[in-house]
């Protein structure tokens, strides 16, 4: 193997000094324009690439961000958002030269002390923050070890930087699709409660069923998972008043309250109408194939990177880094959904 090319090489190819090589290679002043050129292309000419180890010793930086995900590992498997989301970040983190640092667990305990970790071993120059909860300790704790980080859906008045896509529009787009569809009975499967954004989308369902004078619908816990959806199909087919349809606050729970309807001997849509939320892909293969609003998780997550790497390199002359709101997510109309049953 062919022996890798160091800052050294450089400096004796463009016959400067060590330093020299190192200030213009990381644009840093102390080197003439022509001076910068020659270096550039000696290091080009060598194949020169950085280490990563040498970059963070001479920039004082990890040239790493973080993402701990609190979310069970079998969850995971079965929910390609992160996925998306993941893939989003790296197509920006990889032209930046920075990497990814994930880390996965549930315990809440642990989670706070991994974000310890990063911190106090400079492991990373920021975290996304995602899947934020209400009063999420994250946030004080993130504050007090003063490290940067973007939120993800964050409610107003977030103290970080914050990519959003909003869901409200499509909830009511949803709502008025069924209403014009005649349905009345229109009931929720949400997400957990302590999430900040199952209680977003709990709340955008109670408000389209009030802007259209209609009453509340029966509510039952999901979790976003599968099980939760199948669950929920149990309690909410086997009350008197049955809703005709069901909004439900994700994909998998949605696909997971089809087929324990269909076991029940409930035919979806011509006696339950089925929505879900995420748009992921599996939803276009099961039977029948799922009405959704389609987010944009590879988007959310490149801006969220763009964003992050805006605030760990930012300039403190060009004042905050602003939030950021991306399209809105799309209805997309398939066969879980139909005229209310007669």
């Amino acid at each position: 193997m062919a022996d890798r090319v160091t800052i050294v090489d450089v400096a004796h190819r463009a016959g400067v000094a060590i330093s020299s090589v190192s200030s213009a290679l990381n644009d840093r002043p102390g080197v003439s324009e022509q001076t910068r050129a020659r270096i550039i292309a000696a290091a080009n000419e060598l194949g020169f690439v950085p280490s990563l180890r040498g970059r963070s010793l001479s920039g004082k930086k990890a040239f790493a961000v973080g993402l701990v995900v609190h979310r069970e590992p079998d969850v995971l498997e079965l929910d390609p958002f992160f996925a998306s989301f993941i893939g989003g970040i790296e197509s920006v983190l990889d032209k930046q030269g920075y990497a990814l640092v994930l880390q996965i667990g549930a315990e809440p305990g642990e989670m706070l002390n991994r974000y310890r970790r990063l911190a106090g071993d400079r492991r990373v120059d920021g975290v996304f923050l995602s899947e934020i909860e209400i009063d999420d300790p994250r946030i004080p704790l993130l504050q007090d070890l003063a490290l940067p980080a973007v939120a993800i859906n964050a409610d107003d008045g977030s103290p970080f930087p914050t990519v959003r896509q909003d869901g409200d529009a499509g909830i009511r787009s949803i709502i008025d699709y069924l209403v014009d569809a005649g349905h009345t009975r229109i009931a929720h499967v949400a997400g957990p409660e302590h999430f900040v954004h199952a209680r977003q989308r709990r709340n955008a369902w109670s408000q389209a069923l009030n802007d259209v004078g209609l009453e509340q619908g029966a509510v039952a816990a999901g979790g976003f998972t599968y099980e939760g959806g199948a669950q929920a199909a149990t309690e909410l087919l086997g009350l008197q008043a049955r809703p005709t349809a069901v909004v439900c606050a994700n994909d998998l729970s949605a696909i997971g309250f089809i087929a324990e309807a269909q076991r029940m001997g409930f035919d979806v849509p011509k006696d339950v109408s089925v929505t879900g939320y995420d748009g992921i892909q599996l939803g276009s293969y099961v039977t029948p194939t799922l009405t959704t609003l389609r987010t944009s998780p590879r988007q959310i997550g490149a801006m969220a990177a763009r964003l992050l790497l805006d605030v760990v390199n930012g300039d403190a002359d060009a004042g905050p880094v602003v939030d950021v709101e991306i399209e809105p997510v799309e209805l997309v109309v398939r066969e879980s959904t139909a005229e209310a049953p007669h």
